[in-house]
């Protein structure tokens, strides 16, 4: 097993219920070099659970280590683990009892460190809407695309992205890992990116309790406010309850320690699906 060069990383994270649900079905994972967010959804229909099973999942490769030169296969690998989990999850709940149409589902976002001839580099992956950011040079920039009605609406060019903020179908999600969890089975499969760690010198991964409270100005005006990655992701989630809280707010603050600038970013050459750019996997 080949493990990732040594990359002194410092991080935080935070959670909060918010103001308007009575469970925290958010999940994350802060384990170096492995960090996770996972926003369970269903409410009766136990996303908790399949959160939890995200992380449960993710938190093997960080105690058993992974083959660096492979984070692609092994992040599918993984997902693909979490996905078998929980439709056994929703049969066993069905057997015993539960209505028919029991399906629990999540979103997720992971960032590991993986290898490249280059060097140490970012490997990420978002299902869902949870979000993804870099802080770079005081820049907030969102590196994951949510997979959710509005954006497609926004790809396809029908509404603005102002107008995305306000939709009233905003929270609709076209794909989430437990699929059978959302209209016509949508698949768990994610998205996948690159970036080179000189490119992000701090990255934030969240639910959209904190995105959907928060826009990118005032999320980047606490990230440039607060050095220590455990105050910044403890004021983020704050910021997002008392913005409203109106769903569980989670967020993971990841600082890359002493690197050097080097290449600029270009944030479309970038990023890399797993069909185009790692191969089609099993």
């Amino acid at each position: 097993m080949t493990e990732v060069r040594k990359v002194e990383l410092h991080h935080g994270a935070a959670t909060d219920v918010g103001r308007v649900r009575e469970a925290n079905e958010d999940s994350y994972l802060a384990d170096p070099p492995v960090f996770v967010v996972a926003d369970g959804m269903g409410g009766h229909d136990r996303g908790d659970v399949a959160s939890a099973i995200v992380v449960e999942e993710f938190a093997r490769l960080a105690s058993e280590g992974y083959d660096a030169e492979h984070g692609a296969e092994v992040v599918a690998a993984t997902l693909h683990a979490v996905q078998e989990r929980i439709l056994a999850f929703d049969t066993e709940q069905r057997a015993n009892g539960a209505d028919a149409d029991f399906s629990a589902g999540t979103t997720a976002v992971v960032a590991l460190l993986a290898d490249s001839v280059s060097g140490p580099v970012w490997l990420l992956a978002n299902v869902g809407d949870s979000r993804i950011y870099r802080f770079n040079e005081g820049e907030l920039e969102q590196v994951s695309v949510d997979h959710s009605l509005v954006q497609e609406l926004v790809e396809a060019g029908e509404i603005s992205q102002a107008a995305a903020a306000v939709h009233p179908n905003r929270n609709v999600i076209t794909r989430a890992l437990g699929g059978s969890a959302l209209p016509g089975g949508v698949s768990g499969e994610a998205d996948y990116f690159l970036l080179p760690l000189a490119a992000a010198e701090r990255l934030l991964l969240c639910s959209d309790g904190v995105s959907g409270m928060l826009d990118d100005e005032q999320i980047g005006a606490i990230l440039a406010d607060h050095e220590d990655p455990r105050d910044a992701a403890e004021k983020v989630v704050a910021a997002a309850v008392a913005a409203g809280g109106h769903d569980n707010a989670t967020a993971v603050v990841v600082d890359v320690v002493g690197l050097v600038h080097t290449e600029p970013y270009d944030a479309d050459a970038q990023r890399l699906s797993l069909e185009q750019k790692l191969g089609a996997l099993p």
